[in-house]
């Protein structure tokens, strides 16, 4: 076909580069043949859809939850759990989520994850208790954790590496970057137009339609005989990052000394050495091989996915008290104020992306978007209650945009070129795992540094620009470690040229 990615190959001697024309032939999965133009658009179709629902739903009950409160007879402790239940369900699961793609079949994963999201979301458009519209956000989330990695897994799988792939990648990443911004704003409509149930209720015939879309998928070929669900080590790493993550969320309520806290966090961190050992040493078939701490694209790539997530997530929670505490915004205002957001890196990523893909190396691609948006929180930093909206957000809504743009698509390339098909699913989970725990601990630790340490912090006390500069410093940081991912080259296949550049 022409086209040539290059990957790293580890040696004893350590890391390097070489160049590669196909997969290696003692592959553990044969290489799919490549499906026709109408398969390729319906997979493209089924994996945006599942994303947008799995990125949409972690923000789109914010707005709604006064409502909820006065409906379900919620109490001021037991509401945030409305939000923190489907947050810690999807970053327990993810790694199982993944594996499971891997040893089920991405077609009847997929299945079984669009059904429980949809069954999940009825039943919490339908409460009528606390309880049991937290337990359908534990659904939702399990679903969720089962959905967001088999999506990226079926684009690796289905679309070769080189211009194909890249523009399927940059499609997912931005119909992602729009689910999440476009949460409290849709969240703020359907409840104010109709009811606070159809921010749950809107999935219901988004995962019908995805259901039906799902039948136009090629069936899952016949797993290998002996390949089995490594349980202990499930059970470890669900435990583990349940645990962490419980003891993060608890830091922006009871602070880092708290017992609690201490303990949760001591929980999840033993538990996940325990996970390292067994799978190092006792795991017959790994959850998640140890293997793939020794290929450069996938340790190098997490760290830096690790890192981003903890910017680019927390901004939303700091740009929110920000437009709402400093700018006096409202509400609504406040919602559309995130549209400059969404459609700047929506073009970004499935427009400029791409182009800039097929002639800049993506290491240097990565970086450069990461000094890009760390520019635009510098700017954030200096925004001041007199400046107005085209100063103090929109300016810097672009400069972070344009750079989360062309950041996050060639990371997500970068990290999943290093898997061998039959652990696509498993990179794909692993992936979403560190930028979701990456995520959590960074707002915990930048909720800290702002100030902001518990519910009844006045406003006045938390230092946006502190936050903001934490933020641009440690992107800066990412820049630096995107250096040291593999370097490839994409041909563009349409002019039948390949960029120039050192491979």
């Amino acid at each position: 076909m022409g086209q040539h990615e290059t990957e790293s190959a580890e040696n004893a001697g350590g890391a390097r580069d070489v160049e590669v024309a196909a997969p290696p032939a003692d592959a553990a999965e044969p290489t799919p043949p490549r499906p026709g133009r109408a398969a390729s658009r319906a997979v493209l179709a089924l994996a945006c859809t599942a994303q947008f629902m799995v990125v949409l739903d972690v923000s789109v009950v914010n707005v709604a939850l006064p409502s909820i409160r006065s409906a379900l007879g919620f109490d001021p402790d037991t509401l945030p759990w409305v939000v923190n239940a489907y947050a810690l369900a999807l970053a327990c699961f993810l790694l199982l989520g993944g594996r499971l793609a891997d040893l089920c079949g991405r077609r009847r994963v997929l299945v079984w994850g669009l059904a429980l999201f949809g069954g999940a979301s009825l039943v919490g458009g339908l409460a009528t208790t606390p309880g049991t519209l937290i337990a359908a956000r534990v659904g939702q989330g399990l679903g969720a954790a089962i959905l967001a990695p088999v999506s990226l897994t079926l684009l690796t799988t289905t679309f070769p590496e080189g211009p194909d792939r890249t523009r399927a990648l940059a499609t997912w990443t931005a119909v992602g970057v729009a689910g999440g911004t476009a949460g409290n704003l849709v969240g703020g409509v359907l409840t104010q137009s109709l009811s606070w149930r159809w921010v749950l209720l809107v999935n219901v015939p988004i995962g019908v339609v995805a259901l039906a879309l799902t039948t136009r998928l090629p069936r899952d070929r016949e797993r290998p005989r002996g390949r089995r669900l490594d349980v202990p080590g499930a059970v470890l790493a669900t435990a583990g990052l349940a645990a962490l993550s419980h003891g993060i969320t608890q830091t922006r309520t009871r602070g880092w000394t708290d017992p609690v806290t201490v303990t949760a966090l001591a929980v999840g961190i033993f538990a996940l050495l325990a996970f390292v050992v067994v799978e190092s040493w006792f795991a017959r078939a790994p959850l998640v091989p140890p293997r793939l701490a020794r290929v450069r694209a996938i340790a190098v790539g997490n760290l830096a996915t690790a890192l981003a997530g903890a910017c680019l997530n927390p901004m939303w929670y700091f740009l929110t008290l920000l437009m709402q505490g400093e700018l006096h915004y409202g509400p609504l205002w406040t919602g559309l104020g995130f549209l400059p957001h969404t459609v700047v890196a929506v073009v970004a990523g499935a427009r400029l992306t791409p182009w800039a893909m097929a002639r800049v190396d993506s290491r240097n691609l990565v970086a450069l978007g990461a000094l890009v948006a760390a520019a635009g929180f510098l700017w954030q930093s200096r925004t001041a209650s007199s400046d107005g909206y085209l100063a103090g957000i929109l300016g810097p809504a672009v400069v972070i945009s344009v750079g989360s743009g062309l950041l996050n698509t060639p990371l997500t390339a970068a990290v999943t070129s290093g898997a061998d098909p039959s652990d696509a699913g498993v990179v794909a989970g692993l992936m979403n795992t560190s930028k979701q725990v990456g995520g959590a601990l960074g707002l915990a630790v930048l909720v800290a540094v702002a100030g902001s340490t518990g519910p009844d912090t006045p406003e006045s006390a938390v230092d946006h620009g502190r936050a903001f500069l934490v933020i641009a410093g440690t992107l800066v940081a990412v820049a630096a470690i995107s250096l040291a991912l593999p370097r490839t080259r994409v041909t563009r296949r349409e002019s039948g040229t390949t960029p120039a550049g050192k491979g």
